[in-house]
């Protein structure tokens, strides 16, 4: 019954750290006077860096025994991994601005859905994939691929109907790429999550709980995450003088809806984590791809509700809502896939129950 009551939790939490994090790109919307880098290094030295290192010290004792404990050759792989997705969030930030909230959310989050759920499932248990185990992940990623493809469809075909095509056509390939990249470098982080399990259970160790102790992750590889954001944005506002817009008004309303952005985006990706960690071995291979499609629902609605589809027309629209639901399905594929791989494991526990039951009572019949 707790087992059945933990996991209701858990797939709640999911559900609304994908809601969530769907969110934390809008108070984008309303910045005024500042430029990208100006908004994005707020952002990052807030969600990246302050947010994740004051919880991972509240939350987890003896921190720097944590990672002595884990061992620096685990701390510079979830640093790197990390670093691999700040590449990604870089990429992200600016083709949100280039093809809109909904399209670079159903893109990034596609790919990444597709590549952060199998390779932390092919590192795991390998040896007992199946075929039928296979043969859904390879039709998983089939559904991802046609679900990007409809979605960079439903881009071209709004891109055409609205006004400035000639003007904006460059700006939309150019989007789509580093939208395409970001989903295949967004993956990083769940694979990051991953490899650092050893830091989780040191933190248990020293006396963390099972929730918290994923915090203890989240510290090197956001800190990772901050180091591409930091240094692009830096050139930026270098390159284009544009140091000078934190000072200029509206600063108060700017600063409040960057730190918005940071504790939504924060907010929601250590939901994830705790999340994960709830459903325990495979909930990184499970839960990162429902974490994935409840954003890309959520902000795929944001997208209509804040007039980015507006005068685009039904066929735009219509290639965007099978996109999604391609995607979706492929999250069944997905989640098809990971029980066939636990099917062995229960039945072994099934049988170890069964054995342990018979015992105890021939035990209780000697005696």
């Amino acid at each position: 019954m707790d087992m059945t009551a933990n996991s209701a939790l858990a797939w709640t939490l999911l559900i609304v750290a994908g809601a969530a994090n769907a969110t934390f790109g809008l108070p984008m919307k309303f910045i005024r006077q500042w430029e990208w880098e100006n908004t994005w290094a707020l952002w990052s030295v807030l969600a990246l860096v302050l947010l994740p290192a004051m919880l991972a010290f509240f939350c987890v004792p003896s921190l720097p025994g944590v990672y002595r404990g884990a061992g620096a050759e685990t701390l510079s792989i979830v640093f790197l991994l990390g670093a691999g997705w700040g590449v990604a969030q870089v990429l992200f930030g600016k083709a949100m601005h280039k093809i809109g909230i909904g399209l670079t959310f159903s893109i990034v989050l596609g790919l990444s859905a597709a590549a952060g759920s199998v390779l932390p499932m092919l590192r795991m248990r390998s040896e007992t994939i199946g075929s039928d185990a296979l043969v859904r992940i390879f039709a998983g990623l089939m559904l991802v691929v046609l679900g990007v493809s409809a979605c960079a469809e439903a881009g071209r075909r709004r891109e055409r109907r609205q006004i400035n095509v000639a003007a904006g056509s460059e700006s939309f390939m150019t989007g789509l790429i580093m939208a395409l990249c970001s989903g295949a470098l967004a993956s990083f982080m769940n694979l990051g999550l991953s490899f650092g399990n050893p830091i989780a259970a040191q933190a248990v160790i020293e006396g963390a709980s099972e929730g918290t102790s994923v915090f203890a992750i989240w510290l090197p590889l956001l800190l990772g995450g901050a180091v591409p954001n930091l240094i692009y944005c830096g050139y930026l506002l270098r390159d284009k003088k544009t140091w000078a817009l934190f000072g200029s008004a509206p600063r108060s309303a700017n600063i409040c809806l960057a730190s918005a952005m940071a504790i939504l985006w924060f907010f929601s990706t250590a939901l994830y984590g705790v999340a994960a960690q709830a459903l325990g071995e495979w909930g990184g291979v499970v839960g990162w791809p429902v974490f994935m499609s409840v954003i890309v629902i959520s902000a795929g609605l944001i997208g209509v509700v804040t007039g980015e589809w507006k005068h685009s027309g039904k066929s735009p629209i219509l290639f965007q809502a099978a996109g999604i639901l391609l995607l979706v399905i492929a999250i069944v594929a997905f989640s098809a896939a990971h029980n066939r791989v636990e099917q062995p494991k229960l039945q072994t526990r099934t049988r170890a129950a069964v054995s342990r039951i018979c015992v105890s009572m021939v035990e209780m019949y000697v005696r």
